[in-house]
C-alpha cells in the first residue's frame, strides 16, 4: 500500500463535476469514435480502448443510442469530422509539468487555444518530450472509500495483477501496468466492487510542490484547458500543500 495518494494528482478532469454534462458527453463521444477507428473494431471484446471508453460513457449515464451512434461513426458509417490524437506538453505556474491530451479535427486551432491558455496563466507550452519523461503510462482504477472493504480490495487487486494501491480520504487509487488493467477490472467486477473510473492515463513519477501563491493560477489554467471540447484530459505532477489544497482544490 503506497503512502502517497495519487487520487489528487492522477487527473484534473474530475474537477468541477467533469466540467459540465454536455461537454463531458462531447469528449466521451470523441473518445468512443476514435477508439473504434484506431482499434479496428466496434466489438468491446476485441477492443480494450473502446471497452474503457464505453465504460466511462455508461458511468456518466450516456444513453445507449449515443454510444451506438459514436461506434458506428468510428466504424466508418456516415460522415463527419476525422479526429486525431495529440499530446501537448508544457509548464504551469511554478514549473509544474503538464500533459494535455486532445482529440482534434483542427490542429492549428487547438494548439493556438492550448498555447493561449498556458500564456494567460503563468505557464508556457513546451516542445514535444519536454516533460513526458516525468510520467509513466499506467492503468488507474478509482474506488470510492464507502464502496469497498479496504483489506478485501487490496487482496483482490494485488492478486489480479495491480502494482500499487494508494489511499486518500476520498478512496483508493489502484495502479496497474497498462496490459493488466482489464484483468484487475474484471476481478473487481466479479467481486461486485463498484469502480468510480478505470482508464489508461499518465501518472507522475515524482510530484512537485506547488506554492500557495501559484494554486489559484494553476486552477485557472487547468479549468481553461478542460473547458475546451478538444481536450480529453489534463495531467500534472502538482503536489499541493495541504493548506493550499483546502481552499484551492486543483483536482
Amino acid at each position: 500500500m503506497s503512502g502517497h495518494s495519487k487520487w489528487s494528482t492522477i487527473k484534473h478532469k474530475k474537477a468541477a463535476k467533469d466540467v459540465r454534462r454536455g461537454k463531458l458527453f462531447t469528449k466521451l463521444i470523441r473518445e468512443i469514435t476514435v477508439a473504434t477507428r484506431m482499434g479496428g473494431s466496434g466489438d468491446l471484446n476485441f477492443n480494450p480502448r473502446l471497452r474503457l471508453a464505453v465504460g466511462s460513457a455508461r458511468a456518466a449515464s450516456m444513453p445507449n443510442e449515443n454510444i451506438d451512434r459514436a461506434i458506428k461513426k468510428g466504424a466508418g458509417e456516415g460522415t463527419g469530422e476525422i479526429f486525431e490524437e495529440v499530446t501537448y506538453e508544457g509548464y504551469g505556474p511554478g514549473g509544474v509539468a503538464i500533459l494535455v491530451h486532445v482529440l482534434t479535427d483542427n490542429r492549428n486551432r487547438t494548439v493556438a487555444d492550448v498555447r493561449n491558455a498556458f500564456a494567460k496563466n503563468g505557464g508556457n507550452l513546451g516542445e514535444t518530450g519536454c516533460v513526458n519523461y516525468l510520467f509513466q503510462h499506467r492503468g488507474v482504477i478509482l474506488v470510492e472509500r464507502e464502496a469497498v472493504d479496504e483489506e478485501r480490495l487490496i487482496e483482490l487487486a494485488l492478486a489480479a495483477g495491480a502494482d500499487d494501491i494508494s489511499e486518500s480520504p476520498e478512496g483508493f487509487a489502484i495502479t496497474t501496468d497498462p496490459e493488466a488493467l482489464h484483468a484487475v477490472q474484471q476481478a473487481l467486477e466479479a467481486a461486485a466492487i463498484v469502480m468510480a473510473s478505470a482508464e489508461l492515463t499518465h501518472v507522475p513519477m515524482t510530484s512537485m510542490p506547488v506554492a500557495p501563491t501559484h494554486v489559484a493560477q494553476l486552477n485557472r489554467l487547468v479549468e481553461l484547458l478542460e473547458d475546451s471540447d478538444d481536450v480529453q484530459s489534463v495531467v500534472s505532477n502538482a503536489d499541493l500543500v495541504e493548506e493550499a489544497a483546502a481552499s484551492h482544490a486543483v483536482s
